[in-house]
């Protein structure tokens, strides 16, 4: 029905989503992990294209409750524009639950309080933040254009101005050299940042961004094994310490083990888990049947 412009993603989560691609690429497109937009050019879609969009999406899925803004950077858009696609949404979708976006640390930092509690009284109540990692050693390797502290305070803005923030972190993503510190980092940011839910994935590396992430490690990369990304995933969970509620997953197709629960209450019981599985490797998901 609509005319996308692919490679399209979305999370998981939002697989029953409507989607509106606001944007086309990512305006940083530098993580040395990524993939996803290297074929594009970012840009900014003309109002009366999305707009056109919304009209046909209306007249076929009018009951439609949930809608995710693509590509990667619907949040880099100015406010005003991002006004004017919300409260046309709202209009055209009107027993909408929700509306999200992906949004990258630096881009929520670039908007004042006032910005995002606007855009979410306009009908944006959800950010995907990518956090990879808290460790400043690996989030340079890696290119992310972020620090741990940066992160933090990039979600703290979210959650003050009311959004519900879901993290990403990438396991194995500092090799067996950085291991410890990419782990007990990210522990830490995670800790302090309290997302209301966190997925945890398993780095795999895609031919075509290999070479570039080897490069820009600037050191010899050595890949983990599953039996060692269980052992960070049960490092990683011992160490999360929230002050609230937070949902967390490690059961997307990259991960060898799935492992599931909500801090604070489930914190024992996914570590006992662990402990089994590290003592029943076979139990792994076969490669072949990893989804990435």
């Amino acid at each position: 029905m609509l005319d996308y412009d692919y490679p399209l993603y979305r999370p998981p989560s939002e697989a029953k989503s409507l989607i509106f691609q606001v944007t086309l690429g990512c305006s940083f497109n530098k993580c040395s992990y990524c993939n996803m937009y290297r074929s594009k050019e970012y840009s900014e879609r003309p109002w009366e294209e999305i707009k056109m969009e919304i009209d046909l999406a209306s007249k076929h899925m009018p009951d439609s409750t949930r809608i995710f803004l693509a590509d990667g950077d619907a949040l880099n858009l100015p406010t005003e524009r991002m006004i004017q696609i919300l409260d046309y949404l709202r209009e055209k979708f009107p027993n909408f639950e929700r509306i999200s976006c992906y949004a990258m640390p630096q881009n929520i930092m670039k908007k004042s309080p006032e910005d995002l509690k606007k855009l979410y009284a306009a009908g944006l109540t959800m950010f995907y933040i990518g956090i990879e990692s808290g460790s400043d050693i690996i989030l340079k390797k890696v290119t992310k254009g972020a620090t741990g502290q940066t992160i933090i305070r990039s979600c703290q803005k979210a959650k003050d101005a009311g959004y519900t923030i879901s993290c990403m972190v990438i396991l194995g993503l500092g090799g067996k050299t950085y291991s410890r510190n990419h782990i007990e980092e990210t522990a830490k940011v995670l800790s302090a940042s309290a997302p209301h839910y966190v997925g945890a994935l398993t780095l795999h590396l895609e031919d075509g961004i290999r070479d570039e992430f080897l490069t820009k490690f600037k050191e010899p990369f050595l890949p983990i094994d599953d039996l060692e990304a269980l052992t960070e995933l049960e490092l990683l969970i011992s160490k999360i310490e929230p002050d609230t509620q937070v949902v967390f997953r490690a059961n997307h197709g990259s991960n060898a083990y799935p492992i599931g629960g909500t801090f604070p209450q489930d914190k024992q019981s996914m570590l006992q888990k662990i402990s089994y599985l590290k003592s029943h490797p076979e139990l792994c998901r076969p490669v072949g049947l990893r989804g990435f």
